[in-house]
């Protein structure tokens, strides 16, 4: 599909447009061809938004599973592995053949873009359309404001595009002449694109070529599954204003899925500089069960469909958490296996991460090896129709935490339930303070601003233990070291919250618990019931018992009472 260059144009293949961490850290720009041939020198690609990494990073997947023709089977895939080097030729006469359909400003087929796109009414459009970090309606909460908005090179207005089809709030967009959706001139919602219902994941190695290698699912049983009908949106022919049939739309595979066009889309400009862009509905894409396609997010299991639909099980991909850190909910990532005989799993872990750890449990990989699982999602605002937050974040861990059985994988859970279990009862020491200060309000604050500072203290011990365990760590012992160190960080933390009570909390007064029953509230009360607490919430990190124990509370029959009010 070659041919003469026309008067604007830009290629993808050729133009650096990609940012992108080399291996001694400095940051550059590279063309699609630089990507694949420079990965083992690169660190990462590095954009302006995570969530623009990774849809880029989905893109060159596409590229090299087209490429690697899979790969097809395991056995392709451990060569890759064992080699690690890239079928770089064959990248270079995939990318030479379909050069054109990598063109951006291509008269005919603009690359992820329709040529004639057109409202019925000519409008003018802006950028702030495309660009995801202009808020809507309040360009003077960005630092491009002015000049920066008139105008972006068209390597910037390329990363913005890839991210548009892969992150594009809902909400009303411009009608497309030739579109049957259209009503008024409006087209009206028809959902968030694609990796926005995502709770994406994809695996960092140390180079760019590890990652690439280690999010290469290859076409082999029970992994992905061979269909001629799943090609790259390059490889058919150029999308129209109108939404693809059902029949043929797909997805069909991992090629169709990358390069899923969620949107209509025109950019306005020249060689020099874009200018605007006109935004319209796409293709629409139901994610119920695509579990056995998409291998780059987390599922669960969804109760409405499930009970809707009358079937078990039913999997949704889940966004996550954005108001905690990744390991926080480690059991989320790495979700333990039901036991025999039981119901479907509530959550299933990213086919990316099944991978890997069959690849360990094999000995493809070796069992030093470490991974950097990154997890990227987005939260949309009113009605979805606004993007509020992008959550990014990455735990190091040795790959043998990865395997569903390891008794490894299971302690780091769990080590992450300890130290929720440990702040629960800091909260509660929090509360216990406030009321014995005189506080009337059940939900002062205290305890939530306890809480934060708690995980603050514990998130880079907690990142710092789980990057070190390795194949000769003792499970048992190490989640004996992780609730000790959680003790004592929680127990400062407590010591600070209880001298700073002031006088008047020393004193106490007389309050109900949360059974009703009538007792005393003090700061001597509360650290009492804190130390109780952390004890049972943390039963590995028991001193040994030649040390000198604490001093007691009082009679067994209040002590019982004290332990009930306050753990």
């Amino acid at each position: 599909m070659t041919g003469s260059p026309h008067p604007a144009e830009f290629s993808l293949v050729d133009e650096a447009w990609i940012p992108v961490l080399d291996a001694g850290g400095q940051r550059r720009t590279v063309s699609l061809l630089g990507l694949f041939e420079q990965a083992g020198d690169l660190r990462m690609i590095a954009c302006e938004l995570p969530t623009q990494t990774f849809a880029i990073l989905r893109l060159a997947l596409a590229i090299l599973h087209r490429a690697s023709d899979g790969p097809a089977g395991e056995a392709a895939w451990q060569a890759l592995w064992r080699d690690r080097k890239l079928p770089t030729v064959d990248i270079v006469d995939y990318l030479g053949a379909f050069r054109e359909r990598f063109d951006l400003l291509h008269p005919k087929h603009p690359f992820y873009q329709v040529a004639d796109l057109r409202a019925a009414k000519e409008n003018t459009y802006g950028l702030e359309r495309i660009i995801a970090d202009v808020p809507s309606g309040m360009p003077f909460l960005t630092t491009r404001a002015g000049p920066g908005m008139d105008s972006i090179t068209p390597a910037e207005a390329a990363r913005w595009l890839v991210h548009c089809q892969a992150y594009d709030p809902s909400g009303i967009k411009t009608g497309a002449v030739g579109d049957p959706r259209v009503k008024g001139g409006r087209g009206y919602p028809i959902g968030v694109a694609t990796l926005g219902a995502l709770g994406g994941v994809y695996l960092e190695g140390a180079t760019l070529l590890e990652t690439l290698l280690l999010n290469l699912v290859p076409v082999a049983p029970g992994w992905q599954v061979v269909d001629d009908r799943d090609l790259p949106v390059w490889e058919r022919e150029p999308q129209t204003a109108t939404e693809e049939a059902d029949a043929t739309r797909g997805p069909f595979g991992l090629l169709s899925l990358y390069t899923w066009q969620s949107r209509r889309i025109r950019l306005f400009g020249g060689a020099g500089v874009i200018t605007g862009a006109m935004i319209s509905n796409g293709d629409r894409l139901d994610w119920q069960d695509r579990h056995l396609l998409e291998p780059m997010s987390v599922w669960g299991r969804s109760g409405p469909r499930e009970r809707e639909q009358k079937r078990t099980p039913i999997y949704l991909p889940r966004p996550h958490d954005h108001s905690r850190a990744l390991w926080r909910g480690l059991q989320t990532l790495l979700p333990s296996p039901p036991p025999p005989g039981a119901e479907p799993p509530q959550r299933l872990s990213p086919m990316v991460v099944q991978w890997l750890a069959r690849m360990t449990v094999t000995g493809v990989v070796r069992p030093d090896f470490q991974a950097q699982p990154h997890a990227v999602s987005v939260t949309y605002g009113t009605q979805q129709s606004v993007i509020d937050e992008v959550f990014s974040d990455a735990l190091t861990m040795n790959v043998l935490l990865l395997a569903e059985d390891s008794a490894l994988r299971a302690a780091a859970v769990d080590a992450a339930g300890d130290s929720e279990a440990a702040v629960v009862v800091l909260r509660r020491l929090a509360d216990n303070l406030a009321r014995a200060a005189g506080s009337r309000d059940t939900d002062s604050g205290e305890a939530d601003r306890a809480a934060e500072r708690a995980y603050a203290r514990l998130d880079r011990a907690f990142r710092d233990w789980l990057a070190r365990l390795g194949p000769e760590s003792d499970p048992v012992a190490e989640r004996a070291y992780w609730q000790k160190l959680v003790r004592r960080a929680i127990s400062r933390l407590g010591r600070e919250l209880v001298e700073a009570a002031g006088p008047t909390a020393w004193v106490g007064r007389t309050g109900t618990d949360r059974h009703g029953r009538e007792l005393h509230f003090s700061s001597f009360q509360a650290e009492a019931w804190f130390r109780t607490g952390l004890a049972k919430a943390l039963p590995m990190s028991a001193e040994p018992k030649n040390e000198t124990p604490e001093p007691p509370i009082g009679g067994a029959e209040s002590a019982h009472q004290r332990q009930e009010a306050g753990v």
